[in-house]
């Protein structure tokens, strides 16, 4: 990967996406981590309908002992594995209370020390709270990143591992959160948005799929 090619889809994607920041919807840091936990298999529109009303029990560390794990359970048990989720979010409110004077640690080592914690969710707390440079390569950024032109890689880890030599500290706050924007509503899984999409002539896909 050409390391030009970084800055200049930061520079594209945030031209579509000047404002753009996460979705989730947090008032605090703790609360941000607890959110970017519930979202894996869910989407954030689930966990904001939820965490719009939990989270008016839920402000501090110091909160969950008001809280039976049967109530946890039940403010989240509209999106996927949250049974385990209510027991990690416990867990993680029992660990920031006891040990961390409720605030949440700042680094990749100490956050994947609590539950349900895992690199990908540190990043993506770190990238928004710290401006950290960090992107959470999931799955649908690994797709977007591939359909481009940007790289060749067979799991989201490879991509991580290509696209983290490229990254500058003029790009990598820019492509965070766009990118997440840019998978969501027009790099769709189904009937990308290719028409209107600003990089549909360099783009692999676009290409293949569009060519006369």
């Amino acid at each position: 990967m050409n390391k030009k090619d970084l800055p200049f889809l930061a520079s594209k994607l945030n031209e579509m996406f000047p404002n753009a920041k996460t979705e989730l919807y947090y008032t605090n840091n703790f609360q941000l981590l607890i959110a970017i936990l519930m979202s894996a298999q869910a989407t954030d529109k689930q966990v904001n309908i939820i965490n719009k009303n939990f989270f008016n029990f839920l402000k501090k560390p110091g909160d969950a002992k008001k809280l039976w794990l049967e109530e946890i359970t039940e403010f989240i048990n509209s999106i996927s594995f949250f049974n385990n989720k209510a027991k990690n979010i416990l867990k993680t409110c029992e660990i920031l209370d006891k040990n961390y004077s409720w605030k949440v640690p700042n680094t990749i080592e100490e956050l994947t020390k609590l539950p349900w914690v895992w690199i990908k969710t540190a990043k993506v707390y770190l990238a928004v709270t710290q401006n950290a440079p960090y992107i959470w390569v999931d799955t649908h950024v690994h797709r977007v990143l591939n359909r481009l032109w940007l790289v060749k890689t067979k799991n989201p880890l490879e991509t991580d591992k290509v696209i983290s030599k490229g990254f500058t500290k003029e790009n990598h706050a820019l492509l965070h959160n766009t990118l997440v924007l840019f998978w969501r509503y027009y790099c769709t899984a189904r009937n990308p948005k290719c028409d209107t999409c600003p990089f549909k002539e360099k783009c692999n896909y676009y290409k293949k799929n569009h060519s006369n």
